[in-house]
């Protein structure tokens, strides 16, 4: 197919790349030059706006930071919806209010586009290797016209629900992932503060109750996981301002859901403290900074 993919930071980039991979021609675009250059070196054409990647396209895909940023390439002057051909469907993978998606998806309608949110579990590793979970929101056939597409990307496609279900999926996800993040941060700085080797105590946690994906795949403490962020002084992954905005997403779904976020809202403070010393780009595992033991 002709695919149009708009976004390329660290989860945006592999994923163009598999699609590339997987036979595809890809139009690129993105505010870096060099992020595009790379892509066009790979055989992507590069793209100078988001409505040249979506004029010749057959499907359209956007991984972007924020709501504001999806907003503004799809409606604005040089955007998708200015470029693109009717009955050509559009794929956001990023990470933004179930409100927003429903807000993008009556728009793209009245041009006559479907609009679907995918964002995407799996961090830059799963980017990476094509493996990502990507959670679905669309009508049963928007579904199976999208899911050949979404596994050159990923390796489980699951349909959530109609439009915006897709995002719900993915702010409680990673509701999940920032308190557990944090869990393991606390745990492992208490475990070296009194005198365990972290790489013991991390093979402990991760044949113990206490397994979950931020220890055995994403340890925030340095050298427990070679391939981790935290291992490369925390660069490279899932930035802690993008977690902190996640959880601003899933507290502020909870006030309007009159649900009670208790731990959400204790991790959302403690990623805040991160991005407030200046580390917001590091990666999220960074939380355990504030603890002194790494």
């Amino acid at each position: 197919m002709r695919i149009g993919f708009i976004g390329l930071g660290n989860m945006g980039a592999p994923m163009a790349l598999n699609l590339l991979k997987a036979g595809h021609a890809v139009s690129v675009f993105d505010l870096s030059e060099q992020a595009v250059q790379a892509l066009s070196d790979a055989g992507a054409k590069a793209a100078v706006s988001p409505k040249e990647a979506a004029s010749d396209s057959e499907c359209v895909i956007t991984m972007l930071p924020a709501a504001a940023h999806v907003k503004s390439v799809l409606s604005g002057a040089d955007g998708i919806l200015a470029g693109i051909r009717k009955g050509t469907v559009i794929i956001d993978s990023s990470t933004i209010d179930p409100a927003s998606v429903k807000a993008c998806a009556a728009l793209a309608s009245q041009h006559g586009n479907t609009f679907i949110d995918a964002p995407v579990s799996g961090g830059t590793g799963g980017a990476t290797a094509g493996t990502l979970t990507f959670m679905v929101g669309a009508s049963d056939a928007a579904f199976d016209e999208v899911k050949p597409v979404l596994l050159a990307m990923g390796k489980n496609i699951v349909h959530c629900g109609d439009t915006g279900a897709g995002q719900i999926a993915k702010i409680c996800n990673n509701l999940v992932l920032g308190v557990t993040m944090a869990g393991v941060a606390e745990a492992m700085s208490l475990g070296v503060a009194l005198g365990v080797d972290p790489k013991v105590l991390g093979g402990i946690i991760n044949t113990s109750t206490g397994r979950c994906w931020s220890s055995e795949k994403y340890n925030p403490f340095p050298g427990v996981i070679e391939d981790a962020p935290s291992s490369r002084d925390y660069t490279g992954g899932f930035g802690t301002d993008l977690m902190l905005k996640d959880l601003g997403l899933a507290t502020e779904a909870a006030k309007l859901a009159k649900q009670p976020a208790f731990m959400g809202a204790l991790a959302q403070q403690l990623y805040q403290a991160v991005s407030s010393r200046g580390d917001g780009k590091l990666d999220f595992s960074a939380v355990i900074r504030l603890y002194g033991q790494a």
